[in-house]
């Protein structure tokens, strides 16, 4: 039977999100219900709120977390009631080119996952509420795809996991299976939030041996250095392109944009030395353009390109990742910067949209 969950619930954008008790459907054959005890707040949240994303309210926000199957449909294979787990926006469908090819995060067939006989969230009045992603995870309770979330160890903190699915996967996954860092080589990453230490962890990890973390926010900078960056560069005081490049004798061989602005993919780009490869991680509007030279394309060999996600395969990364942690090489607990209640969401975003923070996460049963 359907059942009453409480939701923060997007009405306008730009908005705030309001705690409404919503009906959740019964999961249908290949979905999964799921318990939320911890979700993430994510800049892509943020920008939907404030109105720079399209939201399609009235909707739920939160796409990364982490929780408790409660029960699932008869064709699901992947997890079993009682399993943790931990959802990613990155849903795939297994049959199509590109989910043959590993390449998960392009998936063709990733809207045919979220098409139901009926809407999976109704409100009071009777009407639909999107799920943003076919998630909504700022809500006690989901209902989701089985290809939207794998099963982590009853070892792992759920806390530490709920950042698993956006943050990590995304940077690390960047580092490891988009750009393919190696040993040895020079890193700069610009943007140090959630996405941006992630990258930067991957990259220490990766064995890179120059890594530099630029950012304008000072706390997130002496941060940086404590997951693994070997220099710093404060943007607000000084050009960052050059500071890099006299860092790294002529620029650098692998650069990650985790911001999401035109400049700062720009000057990603322009940090790299010949050869080297920048990669974009942040959600830049479409609203600005890109410039860069054509002769470093060409003269310069060097590379820009997009990794929605980190290019991930996310059922196979993320339980990676639970290794890294509980072998102490892979730092989540100091990435949990603060924690906020459900009903104290819009407080947390304020902290985000403040800066210095690494990622807040809403404890989905804390009530303040």
């Amino acid at each position: 039977m359907p059942e009453q969950i409480t939701a923060a619930v997007l009405n306008a954008a730009p908005g705030k999100l309001e705690l409404e008790t919503l009906l959740l459907d019964d999961p249908g054959p290949d979905e999964v219900l799921i318990d939320i005890h911890y979700a993430g707040l994510c800049r892509s949240d943020l920008h939907e709120i404030d109105g720079i994303w399209p939201a399609g309210c009235p909707t739920v926000l939160g796409h990364e977390a982490s929780g408790v199957v409660r029960r699932v449909g008869d064709r699901v294979t992947t997890v079993v009631p009682g399993d943790h787990v931990v959802t990613c926006l990155s849903s795939y469908c297994g049959s199509c080119h590109y989910c043959l090819a590993g390449r998960l995060t392009l998936c063709a067939g990733r809207g045919r996952l979220r098409e139901r006989d009926r809407p999976v969230l109704t409100n009071q009045f009777g009407a639909s509420v999107h799920p943003t992603a076919g998630l909504g995870a700022f809500a006690t309770a989901m209902v989701v795809h089985q290809h939207s979330v794998v099963a982590i160890p009853h070892s792992m903190p759920l806390a530490a996991a709920s950042v698993l699915g956006c943050a990590i996967v995304t940077g690390m996954s960047a580092v490891f299976r988009s750009a393919r860092v190696e040993p040895g080589s020079s890193v700069a990453v610009v943007g140090c939030g959630g996405v941006g230490i992630a990258a930067i962890q991957g990259a220490r990890l990766a064995g890179a041996a120059t890594i530099v973390a630029v950012d304008t926010n000072a706390q997130r900078l002496t941060d940086a250095l404590t997951f693994g960056a070997t220099a710093t560069v404060d943007a607000a005081a000084t050009d960052s392109v050059e500071a890099v490049r006299e860092l790294t004798s002529g620029g650098v061989d692998y650069s990650f944009e985790a911001i999401g602005l035109a400049a700062t993919v720009e000057q990603s780009f322009a940090m790299l030395g010949p050869g080297g490869t920048a990669t974009v991680l942040g959600l830049v509007p479409d609203s600005q353009p890109l410039s860069i030279r054509a002769a470093d394309l060409f003269a310069s060999e060097k590379r820009l390109h997009g990794a929605f996600m980190g290019s991930n395969r996310f059922p196979i990364d993320i339980p990676n990742y639970v290794r890294f942690y509980e072998q102490g090489r892979l730092d989540l607990d100091r990435m949990l910067s603060a924690f906020v209640g459900l009903d104290e969401l819009n407080e947390g975003f304020r902290l985000m949209h403040d800066g210095g923070l690494t990622r807040v996460v809403a404890d989905i049963r804390r009530r303040s």
